[in-house]
Formats: structure tokens, C-alpha cells, sequence
């Protein structure tokens, strides 16, 4: 694997805390690299810990196979979890400003702040101060003062994080077409949906270490099976398929029906499920196979407790 970044054994310890425990990953050149776990598994520590920002306790760093050194580290752009935005700067300044921090002559900064600007539509007000945006534009800004520099690998800490769905899916696109030009993205995210449409490969935390490293498709092959039901009416199937030890969910309702959802785990079948169903007098319209999701995929692997934490 050609490894843009990689880590080998890193520790960080807060006192008596232990962050991140003796994690290893590799993200390749030109990939896109979701980091997910639930709140408190490591993830900001550890790109904290790529960028500089913090310094390990223990193991090793590399870009591109070489020592992580503070001229390497020009070459990334950082997207923190908290913003770290000059308020009374105007959108277009603090852009201009960053990059020329990062060695960018100061025209070609400014030029392309405002190409930047237009592109995620906020080019009419890359003038105001950025303390009269809302938090949405606020975070788009954020994520340009990350790519103005043209960085080789971008480092994302929940950068969906207050985007309404429209800006999210712009936000989409926008890693894509950085994947695209060859850069390397790695993101952190609590939103399994984001990183299931997005990664070429994901890494799972939990307590600080590693859970997964893989595909996608990895990932979801060590999930259960799924099963969609639909039923008609009221009728309360998870009550009565939970009392029979099958780990159900409601799908939502359409046009006087309910649907749901049922993980196929603990020795139990679709044959089984279908029985118990039977058994119950339960009204089906619908039984059919489902495709396990990403975040099924993380319950198998580290518990349902963690990974509910994750989904928050």
C-alpha cells in the first residue's frame, strides 16, 4: 500500500488516562479515510496527534513514509473539531490569511479564497466579518481555510458538524473532488451515513484502540443479517418479536403501515424470524432481505452500548 499517512503503536496519555492505546493505521494516497467511534474513543486525540497539535506519548508518524516534521506538516490542512476562526476578519482575509501561513504568495491567496468562496456559494459575502455568518457558513469557511493551500492530505474533525443536509451534501462533493485531484482526505465522523458513502476505508475506535481497519465492504460483511418487515396497521411487532429474543426496530410508517427492521443475530434466521412472526398473528405486507448497514456493522464489532454512543 502506497501510505499517504500511517502510524505505528501510538499512545497518548492525559495523566493518569490513557486517550489512544497503541494504535496503528495506514491511509493510502488519494483515498478517502473515515476515523469513527463513539464520544471519548480517541478519534480528535488522535488527529490531534497528526497534525502536530499534540504530541505522542509513544509510536511513530509518517507522511508519505517519512518522519512527520513541521515542513511536512505545511503540506496538511487541518479542519479543527472546535472552530479556530478570526471572527472580526472578513471570510475572505481569514482565508488569504491561513494559506499565506502555510506559504502561499498573498495574491494567489487571495485569488483563490475568492474562487473558493464562490464555489461554496458564498462568494456576495466573503467580505463581511465572519462573526454575522451562521454557524453553517461558518463551518464552510472553516473547511476552505483548510484547502486553500492545496494541501496534500486534508484532516477533517466532524466537519459536518452544524451543516444542515443541502450543505452537507455539498460538503460531499467537495471531499470527493479533493480525492479526486489526487489529495488524501481523512475525516472523523459520528455520522456512519457520511462515511458509508464516502470511504474507500474506515477505521473503527473504541476505548482508545482499534476495533477495524478496512473497506466498507470489510466492514459490512462481519455484520448480521438484515431482514425489512412491513406490517399493516398498529400493530406493535417489536413487542412481540423482542419477547421471542430478536433484536427489532421501527422503519419508520407509510400510508396506514408500519416497517421495521431486524438484525439476524444470535443463531437466529430469516426462517426463524418469519415463524415467530406467524406465531404472533402479525399482519406482514412485506418480508424481505436487507442490506446490513455501517452502523450494524459497528454493534457487531464493538457492542451495541459503544456504538449508541457513536450515533449520539
Amino acid at each position: 500500500m502506497d501510505a499517504a499517512l500511517e502510524t505505528e503503536g501510538l499512545v497518548k496519555r492525559f495523566g493518569a488516562r490513557v486517550a489512544v492505546n497503541g494504535l496503528s493505521f495506514a491511509a493510502p494516497r488519494g483515498a478517502i479515510y473515515g476515523i469513527l467511534g463513539p464520544n471519548g474513543a480517541g478519534k480528535t486525540t488522535t488527529l490531534r496527534m497528526l497534525v502536530g497539535v499534540l504530541k505522542p506519548n509513544a509510536g511513530r508518524i509518517a507522511m508519505a513514509g517519512a518522519p512527520l516534521t513541521r515542513e511536512a506538516l505545511r503540506r496538511v490542512g487541518y479542519l479543527p473539531e472546535d472552530s479556530g476562526l478570526y471572527r472580526n476578519m472578513s471570510a475572505r482575509s481569514a482565508i488569504a490569511y491561513l494559506a499565506q501561513l502555510k506559504g502561499v504568495p498573498s495574491p494567489i491567496a487571495y485569488k483563490r479564497a475568492d474562487l473558493l468562496l464562490a464555489a461554496q456559494g458564498l462568494g456576495k459575502v466573503g467580505r463581511k466579518k465572519i462573526k454575522t455568518y451562521s454557524k453553517g457558513m461558518a463551518q464552510k469557511v472553516q473547511v476552505i481555510a483548510a484547502l486553500a493551500h492545496e494541501p496534500d492530505i486534508i484532516v477533517l474533525d466532524e466537519p459536518f458538524a452544524g451543516l444542515d443536509p443541502v450543505n452537507q451534501r455539498s460538503l460531499e462533493e467537495t471531499i470527493r473532488a479533493q480525492a479526486a485531484a489526487g489529495r488524501t482526505v481523512l475525516f472523523s465522523t459520528h455520522v456512519m451515513e457520511h462515511a458509508e458513502r464516502l470511504c474507500d476505508r474506515i477505521l473503527l475506535i473504541n476505548g482508545g484502540r482499534k476495533a477495524f481497519e478496512g473497506t466498507v465492504q470489510e466492514a459490512l460483511a462481519l455484520a448480521p443479517s438484515v431482514a425489512m418487515l412491513e406490517t399493516d396497521g398498529d400493530f406493535d411487532l417489536a413487542a412481540v418479536l423482542r419477547e421471542r429474543g430478536f433484536n427489532i426496530v421501527s422503519d419508520g410508517e407509510e400510508r396506514g403501515s408500519r416497517r421495521w427492521r431486524a438484525r439476524l443475530e444470535n443463531g437466529m434466521g430469516s426462517r426463524q424470524l418469519l415463524s415467530a412472526c406467524v406465531e404472533a398473528g402479525a399482519p406482514l405486507s412485506l418480508f424481505e432481505p436487507a442490506r446490513a448497514s455501517l452502523h450494524e456493522a459497528f454493534v457487531a464489532l464493538v457492542g451495541g452500548e459503544a456504538a449508541d454512543k457513536a450515533a449520539e
